[in-house]
């Protein structure tokens, strides 16, 4: 220990390591790729730089179980760290540095341009404050990414004086400083920084299909977990739900053009993978952007210019409540861009691939945020309650369902390093595995355009992660179906919220190829089963009404009347102020004042009052449109008789006695069906609109058939009398 000790230049202690079964077919697979993340997690304790950095010089001195060996590693590191990381504050001292020993081995990032007007390749430094110099060609051919963004490297750089150049004429006078104002502007050529070597830490390529063939030496359970190592976490302490949304965050990185949303509790990693893991990925911190920054500027010298949408993988708008945008224009090209990856700005067209990833907080449980209003109501004033905006997101991932960072969550063990897994998210955005279930499975008749897109791109991602050969059991296929289709039923529950009809057809859901006759319909576990109208019988007195809200969406409705000793008087609550409401109720009560003797004997109505309150299931708004249920609720309270279970009510009953028209018959059936209704209350001559129904609704809700115009007949058959 004492040994250990002596070599502890940086301030921590490396503990021993013994392989296990995974980390020996690691090494075994992908030599040179593989780095233990337990001391990632060490360095980057007392390291603020990129991990990608971290790993490659672990890679270099740490690649060993050995915890002498692996402590003199560190010790090297932490001296190159301090020595040769430039870090933004020091750079002039970097430069001082640079010029006063004629050469200096530095790490920092470097990105290049052409210049085609004076052939050279310009290139600058992201944290070596140094004006452009010239980068020379051998390495823009070698490492092309210099000119994709950058890369990260360990460059040596030297500083020559003027004295020091050559002459292109050796008896010629000695080159003058240009620093006159008549005189040639200073360029790239002229600075005094050269590049002496160059040798990137970031990957310069990876042969994705040589990396792709060594899935086939891991289990699918293996393969998943080497992928949540070499981002960081430790799949043994995770359910397997859990490690689904891990991996379900990387799918915008592997998967071009994918719009997610996440939000959930703080302290959850929400933004580490888009920060620490991926160097394609661009995190808007506070959401804060421009138009012109975000997609393209206009009016410039040379035209319009791409914006970060069309230089990055992913985009990731950290804060969603914090999202502003001083240009009203900017929500719509933002919902245009996420249908299809287009966008226009002034007279241009633009096409660019980059996922959106949408990141916030939940600041109450989720239970509490659902009885209230919906869980898209973190966003801004801008985008909240913008359906055709939300529609967009192709999954929806339940941050309160991911835990808080804990040290135990974090890997520990052998995994890709970092700059390899981003490598491998990003060659494999060009492969498309949206149709690897089409053999296997089906999605149900529930299925709008976008949703099945955003299924299929759910699916394609997350196969991707995990089947990156596409070779796949139908119980693999199964379980990535499932997550995908939750995760856009997810999105359609909050749409059916804000909406209503228009968003109404959630149970989602798909048939195996093998056994079509049986439907599996996916529901989301904050909602239970999705049900507003629960399958066993209520209380005497409840019932649920279907009806137009005042707005013109239909919607389900609530009743609950209670009969207690009295005068026959009727007291309400939740009807608001609204005369048309409050007028239809009291037509009820007036008809069932003149009608509930007939309904059966001994029930002494008049000896009993009545109170009612009204819920709004689904906060579209109150109906005028309740009465018959409502004649049915009273007559349920004064028999003390429960209605038929799962039973929904429609119809106007007005205070002449007389029953409208059921109308709209296809859309009542519809909000029926996906409220959890299994029947429905009609009149006789509804009989002939059913013919217009689809046959999957149907299938779902049946008909509780009464006597055309007989108010005292439809409360029988909903009663059971």
């Amino acid at each position: 220990m004492a040994e250990l000790n002596a070599e502890q230049k940086n301030g921590v202690v490396v503990p021993p390591y013994e392989t296990d079964e995974l980390d020996r077919k690691l090494i075994q697979a992908f030599p040179g790729k593989i780095v233990r993340k337990d001391l990632t997690a060490l360095m980057r304790r007392g390291s603020n730089v990129p991990t990608f950095v971290l790993e490659y010089l672990l890679g270099m001195y740490c690649a060993t179980t050995d915890p002498v060996m692996a402590q003199q590693g560190l010790a090297q590191i932490d001296k190159i760290l301090t020595e040769n990381y430039v870090r933004p504050d020091e750079s002039e001292a970097i430069k001082s540095k640079i010029r006063e020993l004629g050469q200096y081995t530095i790490i920092d990032k470097v990105q290049a341009h052409l210049d085609e007007y004076q052939d050279i390749y310009v290139a600058q430094l992201t944290n070596l404050n140094i004006e452009p110099f010239v980068m020379p060609a051998e390495y823009v051919r070698k490492y092309t990414k210099i000119l994709m963004g950058g890369i990260w490297c360990i460059m040596r750089i030297e500083y020559l004086r003027v004295e020091d150049m050559e002459l292109d004429d050796p008896f010629g006078e000695q080159p003058k400083p240009k620093t006159g104002r008549k005189g040639k502007k200073r360029g790239p050529e002229d600075s005094p920084f050269h590049i002496v070597s160059l040798t990137p830490i970031q990957m310069p390529n990876l042969d994705i299909d040589a990396f792709i063939a060594q899935r086939k030496l891991f289990s699918a359970r293996e393969w998943s977990d080497l992928i949540l190592r070499s981002a960081g976490y430790e799949p043994a302490q995770l359910t397997r739900r859990e490690q689904l949304h891990y991996l379900e965050r990387m799918v915008p990185l592997i998967e071009h053009n994918y719009n997610m949303c996440e939000l959930g509790p703080r302290g959850t990693g929400k933004s580490h993978l888009y920060t620490e893991t991926s160097p394609y990925a661009y995190l808007l911190s506070g959401g804060q952007t421009t138009t012109a920054k975000l997609f393209a500027s206009l009016g410039g010298r040379h035209g319009s210019a791409m914006g970060l949408v069309g230089y990055w993988d992913a985009i990731a708008f950290d804060e969603v409540a914090g999202m502003h945008f001083r240009d009203l224009n900017a929500v719509q090209i933002m919902k245009g861009y996420m249908a299809n990856g287009t966008f226009g700005r002034g007279t241009d067209s633009y096409n660019a691939d980059a996922s959106m990833i949408f990141e916030g907080n939940i600041n109450d449980t989720v239970q509490n945020v659902l009885k209230t209003t919906h869980l898209f109501d973190p966003f801004p004033p801008e985008f909240n309650n913008d359906s055709a905006f939300f529609d967009r997101i192709h999954c929806y991932l339940p941050g309160w369902e991911v835990p808080k960072m804990r040290s135990d969550i974090i890997a520990k063990r052998y995994g890709l390093i970092t700059d390899c897994l981003s490598e491998f998210f990003h060659d494999m955005r060009r492969r498309d595995l949206t149709h690897a279930f089409d053999s296997m499975f089906r999605l149900n008749g529930d299925f709008n355009q976008r949703d099945e897109i955003g299924v299929r791109k759910t699916f394609s991602g997350m196969a991707k992660l995990l089947y990156p050969d596409g070779r796949m059991t139908k119980d693999e296929a199964r379980e990535i179906l499932e997550y995908a289709i939750e995760g856009r039923r997810r999105v359609k529950e909050q749409l059916k919220i804000i909406a209503g009809i228009e968003f109404i057809d959630v149970n989602l859901g798909y048939t195996d190829v093998d056994d079509p006759t049986v439907p599996h319909v996916i529901y989301v576990p904050e909602q239970a089963s999705g049900a507003l109208i629960p399958e066993n019988a209520v209380q005497p007195g409840h019932v649920f009404g279907i009806g137009r809200s005042l707005e013109g969406e239909f919607a389900v409705y609530r009743m609950e009347n209670k009969a207690v000793a009295g005068d026959m008087k009727f007291q309400t609550e939740g009807l608001g102020y609204a005369r048309p409401v409050r007028e239809s109720m009291l037509a009820a009560f007036e008809i069932f004042k003149n009608n509930a003797a007939r309904l059966a004997t001994g029930m002494h109505v008049g000896a009993k009052n009545y109170l009612l309150f009204c819920n709004d299931l689904q906060g579209k708004g109150l109906s005028e449109e309740l009465s018959l249920a409502e004649f049915v609720g009273l007559c349920s309270a004064a028999s003390n008789r429960p209605t038929m279970a799962a039973l929904a009510i429609p119809g106007i009953l007005r205070l002449s006695g007389t029953l409208e028209p059921v109308n709209n018959l296809n859309d009542i059936l519809r909000v029926a069906k996906n409220a959890g209704a299994r029947h429905v209350l009609l009149p006789l001559d509804s009989i002939r609109d059913l013919q217009d129904v689809a046959p999957e609704i149907m299938g779902s809700v049946s008909p509780v058939f009464y006597n055309t115009g007989d108010v005292v007949d439809a409360a029988r058959k909903a009663l059971g009398l």
